[in-house]
């Protein structure tokens, strides 16, 4: 874990509901798996760090994030220029695990649960793994196109584009694995389709290293974890998805 004062590197766009921020980060760029995080801390800004999946590495050591303003520190984000100075912390967190012995691999994202995937795909063909992304979301301006894989499988709620229904039910049958990361409802859906699924878990965090014990994951055996910690990706069915709230997105910040 690195924390380092860097500065916003680029800020490509991504249609009208996402944008991509990069951040010059060369130590945890090499260091980053997919499935991990890094904590922001803005100045003037909100006194707690803000939780972004990383979600790409670029050439030079740039770490990408991918966002959407909807709160006071994305607010803040989506006005910062490059050169402009922000705290990063990082890489955090358990990301996904890679087995070669499964020979395929499902990424399943929904809305911006695409944060930790392209990671997941370049680990994942590290690994020798076929990857099948599919990426689902409300409607047709809201999906994310960018994809990196062996294949790619839209889904929209409302069939404006690819399979008409969730990200869960468009999986095709027959893979060796599933890697999801969405809303939590939608996660659950992934547990009792795949108990043995890993999920990047949602839920807020403030410190990023398992000291204000804000970012408690309920356990199906009982108790609780740290997301920041012990997660945030977790054995789906680990999870007692009933006691989580549904709405929460730690890949948004706030």
């Amino acid at each position: 874990m690195l924390e380092r004062s860097t500065q916003v590197a680029s800020f490509p766009r991504r249609g009208g509901h996402y944008r991509v921020m990069g951040f010059d980060a060369p130590e945890i760029a090499e260091r980053v798996r997919a499935g991990q995080f890094v904590n922001l801390l803005l100045r003037p800004g909100p006194l707690l760090r803000r939780p972004f999946s990383v979600y790409r590495v670029l050439p030079g050591g740039i770490v990408e994030i991918i966002y959407r303003p909807v709160g006071e520190g994305t607010g803040l984000l989506a006005a910062m220029q490059i050169g402009d100075s922000v705290s990063i912390l990082g890489p955090l967190g358990r990301g996904f695990e890679f087995d070669a012995g499964w020979r395929s691999v499902a990424l399943v994202s929904g809305g911006l649960g695409v944060a930790p995937m392209w990671l997941a795909a370049r680990d994942a063909r590290e690994a020798g793994l076929r990857v099948v992304w599919v990426h689902g979301a409300r409607t047709e301006a809201e999906l994310n196109l960018e994809w990196l894989g062996d294949e790619v499988v839209y889904a929209t709620d409302d069939g404006s584009r690819g399979f008409h229904g969730s990200a869960v039910a468009a999986v095709p049958d027959g893979v060796g694995a599933v890697l999801a990361c969405g809303p939590n409802r939608m996660l659950a859906a992934a547990a009792a389709r795949w108990p043995d699924a890993q999920v990047a878990v949602e839920t807020y965090m403030g410190c990023g290293t398992g000291v204000c014990l804000g970012c408690a994951v309920p356990l199906r055996a009982g108790g609780y974890d740290r997301a920041c910690r012990e997660g945030p990706v977790y054995r789906a069915a680990d999870i007692d998805w009933d006691a989580l709230p549904s709405q929460l997105h730690y890949a948004v910040g706030a």
